[in-house]
């Protein structure tokens, strides 16, 4: 898979976590209290749909995590891109100055 397909898969799973967290409200209200007393019973029960939420949050936390990590190993890392950082924080120079400074003996006339 490409890093660019494990990006819109992490979008994706983000949306849908931020979702789920904002149907649920952590007093007991939220999607479950929606249904209303006998209503609730006929879909399930309120129990149920908290557990659904419960699972499903933890469900997607999950899979995000694994995503990142697998992201990381899907992140180009030949010469020719632009992740570059390796070289910079060596300290290795690879182009030479164009001009040297001046020294007093070569401003002297």
């Amino acid at each position: 898979m490409s890093y660019t397909a494990f990006l819109i898969l992490i979008l994706i799973v983000a949306i849908a976590l931020i979702l789920i967290v904002m149907v649920q409200n952590p007093k007991g209200g939220g999607l479950s209290s929606s249904f209303g007393g006998g209503g609730a019973q006929s879909l399930g029960g309120v129990q149920n749909t908290n557990k659904f939420l419960d699972n499903t949050t933890w469900t997607l936390a999950i899979a995000m995590f694994a995503l990142i990590l697998l992201a990381n190993f899907a992140i180009p890392r030949d010469g020719d891109n632009n992740f570059k950082l390796d070289n910079t924080l060596d300290g290795v120079e690879t182009t030479t100055p164009a001009e040297t400074p001046a020294t007093q003996d070569d401003v002297k006339e």
